[in-house]
């Protein structure tokens, strides 16, 4: 008998793919760090650094207000540190900025120089040394209206008989101001003769008994005599 063949129909069921989940990659948590510094410091720092402006105001802007009468404090020059007393004068109107000119208390003003005449004498290069230590330099004269003004103020102390200026001899004929201004023999103030044809009479003076403004003399450097010192008059 013959076999018998069972046939059996077998269905396979495709299943679809699981879906893929994308899972956010983890977030990291932000690291504490402990303070290194307390929260008030930048504050303590921002008011130091302005009280620090505060005392820079005082120091650079206050000495330069001044009244209606005279000015409250004046700043001294870089050069004139020394001087604790000034006289000064206004120029314009009350009330206007940098309306003053001073001098120190003691020296004399014309135009816008400061002058001061010694009482005590030096050779010349002292003289030269002393008005520098003083912020100004031996007298260099560039009008005739500052030489008669001059003349007229050495005649003021009758004991005084010669001035040293800012003139000397650099070479033999060749005369030369302290200052470097050119010297013009037509703007000098020589007495009759004057200066002399002598090698060792190399520096100048203003001769007090001379009634003329025609009044420099020649004269040696290690003679002791007064002086005349000049420095630019102070506007605040």
């Amino acid at each position: 008998m013959a076999s018998e063949i069972t046939y059996a129909e077998v269905k396979f069921k495709t299943e679809p793919p699981a879906p893929v989940v994308k899972v956010p990659p983890e977030t990291k948590e932000p690291e504490h760090h402990p303070q290194k510094y307390p929260l008030w410091l930048p504050w303590f720092i921002s008011l130091l650094l302005l009280l620090v402006c505060l005392v820079l105001v005082v120091i650079l802007v206050l000495p330069f207000r001044h009244s209606s009468d005279q000015p409250g404090a004046l700043q001294q020059q870089q050069q004139q540190q020394q001087f604790s007393e000034w006289v000064c004068n206004s120029t314009v109107p009350q009330g206007t900025e940098r309306g003053w000119t001073c001098c120190p208390k003691g020296w004399r003003r014309f135009q816008r120089s400061c002058y001061f005449l010694s009482l005590d004498k030096m050779t010349w290069a002292e003289s030269e040394q002393n008005c520098t230590g003083m912020g100004s330099q031996l007298v260099v004269i560039n009008s005739k209206a500052e030489q008669v003004f001059l003349s007229k103020q050495i005649k003021k102390d009758p004991k005084s008989v010669n001035f040293y200026i800012g003139l000397f001899e650099e070479k033999v004929g060749q005369w030369q101001w302290v200052d470097k201004t050119p010297y013009h023999v037509t703007a000098a103030f020589w007495r009759d003769g004057e200066p002399s044809a002598s090698t060792d009479e190399n520096c100048t003076v203003m001769h007090v008994p001379e009634q003329s403004i025609n009044n420099w003399n020649d004269v040696r450097s290690d003679v002791m005599h007064n002086r005349i010192c000049e420095a630019a008059v102070v506007t605040v």
